[in-house]
């Protein structure tokens, strides 16, 4: 079978979105690729973020490659499926454009992981995957139909087949990227101590993760913690540096000390960021994550209150006090650390504020507390509405625009409501 995977031409006019707005690499397409690939099929990916193409390029790439299943992802990598763009206003339109070029379509993403009907519906595909894709999209390859992890509409009804699927993971062979692909990727995510001046990559080392903050959404995706051979990821890593690959930033929702990882990178001149929890880390392993090579972490805090920690389940041992001596701990041995936090009625602003002049005085950088987004499929949403239905997202964003005043750093006007944003909706 011939699959093309499509990565769409992302914009994020008017949008709640969250996470980073630069191309970065699709590591779920890239991981089907190579399962697809290795199980004969014949296989395109084409990633119009990364390469700047237009809906009619994209269109056109496919219809030369003529595939027998197009697969639409609805997040920018799988960096950002717990953050992802709230409206489907980009994979609309590149199904749109791509419906009659192949007899097969399959969305794969947050959305249909989540709420598989509305993104049936919403879509106009085939067929929507739910959870992680890589094993379901090598069945629906070899002509299966009929398991686990699968939204289709079968007449005048819409089917859904169990629930959200996991893939092994921890047999995922080292990822291999085209030269063509890694020479684009300039950016450096979430780098703050140099300006790029080679190519950046992303790698996934482990997937899931053991705790269940009520912020995150990952209920429906990615979430029992698994964790790569470190062989495999430091494989992956060398064939990136030959590449010319100078920054590696981790896409891990938990980057968990893991010392046979990180004395393997040691000495290789690779610079890398990563995101975590600071008060999993003892001195002497953040000592030996900056020897590693790393340059950037992003430590979940959330609240500077135990009641506000316990609000958000952080099941944090570590009083705030000890929190900072223990970021203070990494920025000796990592240039850039910031300490996330998040807006929660516990914290006093004044306080806030104070902490952070005390943190950034020190070295340490604190962003301004944001304000929660209640992700379908995220603890948060669940507490106040109940399961994810068919108006969840719409629910959430109605809920979020209402709530706030102001919203993140990077949202320069205020979103718009999503049935303006969904225009094309099937």
């Amino acid at each position: 079978m011939k699959v093309a995977l499509v990565n769409p031409p992302w914009g994020f006019d008017g949008s709640i979105y969250f996470g980073c707005r630069a191309p970065h690499l699709p590591i779920e397409l890239g991981a089907s690729r190579q399962m697809l690939e290795a199980a004969g099929h014949t296989v395109r990916v084409v990633d119009a973020q990364l390469f700047g193409l237009s809906l009619a390029d994209v269109a056109a790439e496919v219809k030369s490659f003529r595939p027998d299943m197009t697969v639409i992802t609805t997040a920018p990598s799988y960096l950002f499926w717990r953050c992802a763009p709230p409206e489907l206003r980009v994979p609309q339109e590149t199904v749109q454009a791509l419906r009659d070029l192949s007899p097969l379509l399959v969305a794969i993403g947050p959305h249909g992981s989540t709420t598989p009907r509305a993104a049936l519906r919403k879509l106009g595909v085939d067929i929507v995957v739910m959870g992680e894709c890589e094993e379901s999209l090598a069945k629906l390859a070899a002509g299966a139909r009929d398991f686990p992890g699968l939204c289709f509409r079968d007449g005048d009804e819409i089917r859904v087949l169990g629930g959200p699927q996991a893939a092994r993971f921890v047999d995922m062979p080292p990822l291999v990227w085209p030269d063509e692909a890694i020479v684009r990727h300039r950016h450096h995510h979430h780098r703050f101590d140099a300006e790029p001046d080679v190519p950046g990559a992303e790698v996934e080392a482990s997937r899931g993760c053991p705790y269940n903050c009520t912020f995150c959404a990952k209920e429906n995706f990615r979430n029992g913690y698994r964790r790569r051979p470190a062989a495999a990821v430091l494989a992956e890593i060398e064939r990136l540096q030959t590449q010319g690959v100078g920054y590696v930033y981790f896409i891990d929702e938990i980057f968990l000390p893991n010392e046979e990882l990180l004395r393997g990178l040691v000495g290789r001149g690779l610079a890398f960021g990563v995101q975590t929890r600071i008060d999993l880390w003892k001195p002497d392993q953040l000592a030996l994550l900056g020897a590693a090579g790393c340059v950037s972490v992003e430590a979940g805090v959330e609240s500077l209150t135990p009641e506000g920690r316990d609000l958000l389940a952080k099941k944090c041992r570590l009083t705030t006090d000890q929190l900072a001596e223990r970021l203070l701990a990494a920025k000796r041995h990592i240039p850039f650390v910031q300490a996330n936090l998040i807006e929660v009625p516990q914290d006093d602003d004044a306080t806030v504020q104070r902490w952070r002049d005390t943190m950034r005085e020190a070295g340490v950088w604190a962003n301004d507390p944001v304000p929660l987004f209640p992700y379908p499929g995220s603890p948060d949403y669940r507490k106040m509405w109940g399961e994810p239905d068919d108006d969840a997202w719409e629910r959430a964003h109605a809920h979020y625009l209402r709530q706030f005043e102001a919203f993140s750093d990077i949202q320069e006007e205020r979103p718009r409501p999503l049935h303006e944003l969904e225009h094309c909706c099937s």
